[in-house]
This record gives C-alpha cells, structure tokens and sequence, in this order.
C-alpha cells in the first residue's frame, strides 16, 4: 500500500500540493545568459526528492495582444484558430503545411509518481487535448501576410509531425512510422492512401513522441529524428533501443542506420548554408537544478555519440544512470552551443532569404520553454548570428512577450520557418496561432 503522502501526490490536489512545495524551490541566481554559446557555465549538479515544478499555465492570447517583436520588424498572425498546431513546412509554391498535433495516447507514460506528475505538467502547459491528427494547407493568395485559405491537406494520422517534400512524394513522420503520400503541385488536399516506408519506435511508453524528417539537398536521402523514452534511461536501457538519435534512410535502397546518437530529444533540423552541413536542436535532461542542462544547437556529426544517458554537454557524467558506461563517456564529442537551460527548445531554421539580410545564414530557433526551471525560462524565438558556418556571438531575440506578467503562458512556439517571401513563420501550440514576422518597413523594390 502506498504511504498517504504519496497517494496524496497522485491526485489532482497532490499535484496542487505539488506545485505548492516546489514553489518554494530556490530560484536560480545565475543569468540565463550564462547558459547560451560555446562555452556555457555548468555548475554542479543538484538533485531532490521532487523536480522543480515551475508550470506556466496555459491561457490563450486576450483580444488584441500579441508578441513583442524586435526592433524593425512587426508581427501579425498568419492563421488563426487551429488545433495545437506544432510544426511547419513550407511547399515549393508558396503553401504552407502545419501539423495539427498532440501526443498518442501512452498509457505506460503515466505509471508510477513521476509518470503522474507529468501527465498533470503537461496538461497544465496545454498539451492535452486529443490530436487532432491531421496536416492544414494555408495559402495566401493575395500576398497580404494573411492565409484566407485554411484546407485539410491530410487527415486520419497519427500524432504527425515533421514533413519533407522529395520530388512528387510527401513524406510525413508520424509517431510510429515514416509515410509516404503523392503529391502534386498546387494540390489543396491529399486524399490518396499513404504508404508505410518505415516502422518508428514508439508504443505504450512513447516518452518523447515527436519524429521530424528532412531530405538532403540531393533528395536522396531522409533524417529522421527519434527521442529518448525517458529522462535518463530510468526506465531501463532496453527500452531505449533505437532511440535517442538521427537515422539516415536511403530512398533509393531503404537502408536505414544510424547516423549520429546520444542525442536526447533532437527536434529541429535544418542545412546550414555556408557549409551545407546538418544541424538539429536538442533538449537536454532535467533535474539536476535550475542551472542544468542546456539545451544545445550543434552540427551533427556521421557517427558521432553526444553522450545521452552516460554524459551531459560532452563528458560531464551523469550519476543517476546505472549502470555507468566509461568508454561511452570516453567517445561523447561537446556541442557547438549551448541554447540555455531548460528552453525546450524545438524549432530551427536558418534564414536563406533576402527580405531580412541581417539574419542571413543565421538560426533561427523556437523555444518552448520551461517547466524544470524556476525562474522561467524559453518562450520565445531567438537567432543565432553564424559566420563561415559556425555559429558567432549571442543570442538575438526576434519574438518575445509569450509570457504575462503573473507567469501565465499566451502562448509556447515550437516549429518555425521562412515563408517564400522571406517572412518568419512560428507555431504557436497555446495560442493555436501561426505567426509572421517581417520588416516594419518593407525594402523598395528596385526595377531594372
């Protein structure tokens, strides 16, 4: 029989109680700055019997408010009134796919205390809802900066997320498989049946639900990225078989290996222009203090093991996994930059357009935000300046103000991504919102 504190804990006036004893954790003293670039501070790690708690709850955007920008540029919303819409993709005509999605039912996530305290977290952040499972066309046919067309492109899926377009075949990766649809340009909705390429780990546990996908520039190739089913393989390393990592999957053959692992929860991925080499966007593992550990933003590497669960931010070993693993540690190769702590962050696209030059080749990156961190932290979309291909110098903020003042969350950005014109689009899953970014005023054009 559990002890009635603990059964207390499993209720949802536990949970209350919960948020009020966390509530009392120290909050950080440390700038969160101090947690961004190539070198972030990494204090010791602390643990307690129960993680920080610090939810913002989510609420909605009030009538008439919206994010804040940064100087010389505005901000409208492209489309309103979606289902938690999560990720991006934007066609070669200029139509914009987003993926109305939540997570799969996962009955084994929520077995145990932590399992039902994380259930309540994520419900409290707004993710909880039944998916809606299903992929949204937008178009703006009259370039005003607003979608009059909102289409179901494609339904009856399963917790969809990332996209890629490769030739006249749209791949969709779905929780639990890679497929494969046929598309034709200027199409409004798919109506054919998809084809299965490849089987994706979940099941009952599915701790880190959400697959990306995208193609190299030769259309040859897919990568696709797959979290870890827990925190710190707590659950047994057996269950994070295939887990963890980018796989590669040749079209042509169907072979599918590994490509770079040890990767946590990679979400984003997108080609850096100046090098032409992958990057993706990682969340780190949490209760180890407000201070650890840092998401990151690195090039990812053929063969390359980024530590996860042995080892943290390169060779910094982490001593709740059992059993340890030495010569793992030993092979763990350090991030290129550190995206700060606890920021979820989940969307990356580096800006290849000419409508705003000041970001050009730079990353832009959606941060969630936190739930493990007191004070809060993410919330908003950030760039990244790079230079000959490597990321130079501070993070920029491009939207901000998810945020209210008592904590409540308007909104949470996750995918992001530049439209044809040149324009930044964001996911807002809270505010079930796109939004778009563009100059203040925009550059004259010059005839020739």
């Amino acid at each position: 029989m559990l002890h009635q504190p603990i059964q207390l804990l499993l209720t949802g006036a536990g949970c209350a109680l919960l948020l009020t004893m966390t509530g009392c954790t120290m909050p950080s003293k440390s700038p969160i700055n101090d947690s961004y670039g190539s070198q972030p501070h990494l204090p010791k790690p602390k643990s307690s019997l129960l993680p920080t708690v610090n939810i913002a709850p989510a609420k909605g955007w009030p009538e008439g408010k919206m994010p804040t920008t940064a100087t010389g540029l505005k901000v409208q919303a492209f489309a309103k009134g979606l289902q938690h819409p999560r990720w991006l993709y934007v066609l070669p005509n200029g139509d914009v796919l987003v993926a109305e999605t939540d997570a799969p039912p996962k009955p084994d996530d929520s077995k145990g205390i932590k399992g039902k305290i994380m259930k309540w977290v994520m419900q409290r952040a707004g993710s909880s809802h039944p998916s809606a499972n299903r992929i949204s066309l937008l178009r703006d046919s009259n370039g005003d900066g607003v979608a009059e067309q909102k289409i179901v492109f494609l339904q009856n899926l399963n917790s969809p997320f990332g996209m890629a377009l490769v030739g006249n075949m749209l791949y969709v990766a779905n929780t639990d498989a890679l497929m494969r649809f046929p598309y034709q340009n200027g199409a409004t909705q798919i109506t054919a049946a998809g084809t299965k390429v490849l089987d994706l780990p979940a099941g009952r546990l599915n701790h880190h639900w959400t697959k990306n996908v995208i193609a190299n520039p030769a259309g040859s190739k897919l990568y696709i990225t797959v979290g870890s089913n827990s925190n710190v393989a707590e659950n047994g390393l057996e269950q994070e078989q295939g887990r963890a990592l980018i796989m590669e999957f040749d079209i042509t053959s169907a072979q599918v290996r590994p490509f770079a692992t040890g990767l946590r929860n990679p979400n984003g991925m997108d080609w850096q222009p100046q090098s032409g080499t992958l990057w993706t966007v990682v969340n780190e593992r949490d209760e180890l203090g407000n201070d650890l550990v840092p998401d990151y933003l690195t090039s990812v590497k053929e063969g390359a093991f980024y530590g996860w669960p042995y080892s943290y931010y390169g060779q910094h070993v982490d001593t709740r996994v059992k059993p340890q693993n030495p010569a793992q540690v030993a092979r763990a190769i350090l991030p290129d930059y550190a995206l700060g702590n606890h920021t979820a962050s989940l969307g990356l696209a580096f800006y290849k357009a000419d409508l705003m030059p000041q970001y050009r080749n730079g990353a832009l990156i959606g941060q969630h935000g936190s739930w493990n961190r007191k004070p809060h932290s993410g919330y908003k979309v950030i760039f990244i300046p790079f230079q000959n291909g490597q990321p130079m110098g501070p993070p920029q903020d491009i939207l901000t103000g998810f945020l209210s003042d008592q904590g409540d969350a308007y909104g949470r950005p996750v995918g992001v991504a530049v439209d044809s014109s040149g324009a930044i689009l964001v996911a807002d899953d809270v505010g079930d919102v796109i939004w778009r970014v563009s100059p203040l005023c925009t550059p004259a054009v010059v005839s020739k």
